[in-house]
């Protein structure tokens, strides 16, 4: 059988991954379904975990006055430990959910339903990944330190959210954007309000990227039981993701204001640049959602990243303003 006519089950490549990816291209055969487990063929999600670590990052920076090559640091352990934790995320949400993962046409091709990988191996590596994100860590200030031990709740709770709310949406922003405020409190020692602020809107940024992504599998979940704002909203979504995207560029616009108003006019205005852009984005994407195309929404999720990215030059250039 040749490579072009494998399916994903023969391959042990899941349904949903980024087609020619690294992992199925170039990674050993023995790793590729821990690499899987930690979703390496998927970036998507280290993004969407790492953009608001930077956005805190650089408007504190911004806020500060004030860098160092240590910030430097902040700025590549970040993306490091997100890749970590991302992938222990995703190990531990795919050990809780091994069995609806089976039953959903998907999610049924990833490592654990597939039976690629033991739910003992799939621990041993969550562990793993988690150590050497801890050893990052610890070379942040002792505030940051507090920060990340605490952030390992909401990641805890996160996959059991589906069962008991419709909003379990709400519980990823918790955990998805918590860097907003590890990342701020790293560079200035201490948690201050325009973080807060910050992390709020990312939270209402998650709402709309995954109520987007939540619609691929609203059909699925009716039948097994799973909540998600997707099928809480059901023909009302257009208009729910309308709203938390005026509450994401509100509150964002609010961060920028607090962050950077010591600095000049000049750099505000063009940090609240790079917060309209993010809106713009984010507008572009509910323009082309159709809920009942699986491709749209898979590709409308994954230009999150490119919306997350928009403000970060803004914020750069505002800095050396």
């Amino acid at each position: 059988m040749t490579g072009e006519n494998q399916t994903p089950e023969a391959t042990g490549q899941v349904a949903d991954a980024v087609k020619d990816n690294w992992v199925d291209r170039l990674a050993p055969s023995a790793a590729r379904p821990y690499l899987r487990l930690s979703r390496a063929d998927r970036p998507i999600g280290t993004w969407l975990l790492l953009l608001p670590c930077w956005w805190g990052l650089l408007l504190s920076m911004i806020h500060d006055g004030q860098m160092s090559w240590h910030d430097l640091w902040i700025f590549v352990g970040c993306g490091i430990g997100a890749f970590l934790m991302r992938g222990a995320g995703c190990t531990w949400n795919d050990i809780t959910d091994r069995h609806i993962d089976g039953s959903v046409a998907r999610t049924a091709s990833r490592p654990i339903p597939s039976g690629q990988v033991s739910v003992k191996q799939a621990l041993a590596w969550l562990v793993a990944q988690a150590l050497i994100a801890f050893c990052i860590l610890i070379t942040f200030n002792w505030a940051s330190i507090a920060l990340g031990v605490l952030s390992l709740l909401p990641v805890a709770v996160y996959p059991f959210a589906k069962r008991f709310t419709w909003w379990p949406q709400v519980f990823l922003g918790i955990a998805f954007n918590w860097g907003a405020l590890l990342a701020w409190t790293a560079h200035s020692g201490k948690l201050e309000l325009p973080a807060v602020i910050l992390y709020l809107a990312g939270i209402s940024w998650t709402l709309f990227y995954d109520t987007i992504y939540a619609h691929q599998d609203a059909e699925d979940d009716a039948l097994i039981g799973v909540k998600s704002t997707a099928r809480l909203f059901g023909e009302q979504s257009p208009a729910w993701l309308l709203r938390f995207l005026i509450l994401a560029v509100i509150l964002q616009v609010f961060a920028v204001i607090m962050a950077v108003v010591g600095a000049s006019p000049i750099a505000l205005l063009l940090a609240l640049c790079g917060s309209w852009a993010f809106g713009w984005h984010m507008h572009w994407q509910l323009q082309r959602f159709d809920p009942n195309d699986d491709d749209v929404l898979l590709r409308l999720f994954r230009s999150n990243r490119d919306a997350g990215l928009i403000p970060l030059p803004f914020f750069a250039i505002a800095l050396f303003v």
